[in-house]
């Protein structure tokens, strides 16, 4: 049951947060940044969201320290968005 919707929640996540970055974001770390998946504990508490990002490793520290710069922002703009009880942690790894 909670597995289901730790799936949907995922999904939800993955595409409002695709649109926060092509639309919201201006840091230009993030400019080429893709959302690949999203996967939620269990409990719903954490979201680990998966990025990709042409170039090579500066490019990627640079998509991760623009996430953790913009991460006030995606998370207030993802909680109005969702309306969720409880807005989980977000976590931003490479994939």
């Amino acid at each position: 049951m909670s597995y289901a919707r730790a799936e949907r929640v995922s999904g939800l996540i993955q595409q409002a947060l695709s649109d926060i970055l092509l639309k919201g974001v201006k840091d230009p770390r993030l400019e080429m940044a893709t959302i690949t998946h999203v996967k939620m504990t269990r409990d719903l508490r954490i979201a680990r969201i998966y990025f990709s990002t042409p170039g090579g490793t500066e490019k990627i520290e640079a998509a991760q320290t623009g996430f953790r710069s913009a991460l006030g922002f995606v998370k207030a703009s993802l909680a109005r968005r969702l309306e969720l009880r409880y807005m989980p942690e977000l976590e931003f790894y490479y994939d």
